[in-house]
């Protein structure tokens, strides 16, 4: 058994930036040569971690942890639209081994899945379907945090079941760095009242929006933001880009120094780093299993603080 890490920053701005950021073709390159990468590797099963903006998972019941049994990719913008390919009796296996061993994810038979998920899928695998995936949603948008000391136990139960698999894994992560999409995404009670009503009922409330609606306020919104930074109307202080932050996390993730976030103050946190730092949820799962799993020291390939896209992007892989 051998597995593989990789995680990669997400943003719809990818898809409609409205001024090229200065490293986008250093980002671009290293975006191929971790697609070539893992092809080489030709994973026979990727663990997806990945989070949610209000198009799966709703504050009706939002779980902390949860494994899709099957998934569909919503086509919001920076998003790819169709299933994904899930081996359905290891995703059964593997939640049945977390349960055993005190780690308690809820299921979905008809998960939603975003961009969240879908983009970093595609750019790495080169499309949804490409490999066998299970996706395992982590909250990362909304309080009640999850503690990253639970997410550093889900990684490393995940890790100790792949290492029984007779399987090349992959563990791969989307999401983080810093940033505050709390524009597009508002906090809970801070928006509209059909947009607070679509956040709380995904359109069964009859004041929300549609899902064709609010898939659409996300296009134009995300349009009208990259002209906003462009123009200088939007700043990296407003995103909360912080690179000094983004390289704390990043000196303990290559390091395997993953127990030190377990004391790391989230809502501190977001103040410097903005909700969006609360993805990185999604590396310290998928370090953690590859760690457990007996994969090498993470590396990191790119960083760079590109407000053109929303975010601080950074990407990081171990063989």
């Amino acid at each position: 058994m051998r597995t593989s890490l990789v995680c990669a920053s997400h943003s719809p701005l990818l898809y409609c930036y409205a001024r090229e950021p200065e490293d986008w073709d250093g980002l671009q390159r290293a975006f191929a040569e971790r697609s070539r990468a893992v092809a080489e590797f030709d994973p026979e099963l990727v663990v997806a971690f990945g989070s949610d903006h209000f198009n799966g998972f709703f504050l009706k019941t939002m779980p902390a942890f949860c494994v899709g049994f099957s998934a569909e990719a919503a086509g919001d913008i920076g998003g790819f639209a169709g299933p994904l390919v899930i081996p359905g009796e290891i995703a059964v296996d593997c939640v049945e081994y977390l349960r055993n061993n005190d780690i308690d994810p809820a299921v979905s038979y008809r998960m939603t899945i975003d961009h969240a998920f879908s983009q970093t899928i595609s750019v790495i695998l080169g499309s949804l379907a490409a490999r066998p995936v299970i996706p395992v949603f982590i909250n990362c948008i909304t309080t009640p945090f999850v503690p990253f000391r639970r997410t550093r136990m889900l990684g490393e139960a995940i890790g100790r079941f792949a290492l029984a698999l007779d399987k090349r894994v992959l563990f791969l992560a989307s999401g983080g760095m810093s940033h505050h999409p709390t524009r597009y995404y508002p906090e809970h009670g801070k928006g509209e009242q059909e947009v607070e009503a679509w956040k709380l009922s995904g359109g069964d409330d009859p004041q929300s929006l549609t899902p064709g609606q609010w898939l659409g306020r996300l296009d134009v919104m995300h349009h009208e933001g990259a002209g906003m930074i462009a123009r200088g109307e939007r700043t990296a202080g407003d995103m909360r880009l912080n690179a000094e932050s983004d390289q704390r996390f990043l000196d303990l993730l290559t390091q395997n120094r993953l127990e030190e976030y377990d004391d790391w103050d989230q809502y501190e946190l977001v103040e410097r780093a903005g909700i969006g730092s609360m993805e990185l949820h999604t590396w310290i799962a998928a370090a953690a299993a590859h760690r457990a799993a007996g994969g090498r020291m993470p590396v990191q390939d790119f960083y760079s603080v590109m407000p053109e896209l929303g975010i601080a992007a950074g990407i990081v892989h171990a063989d």
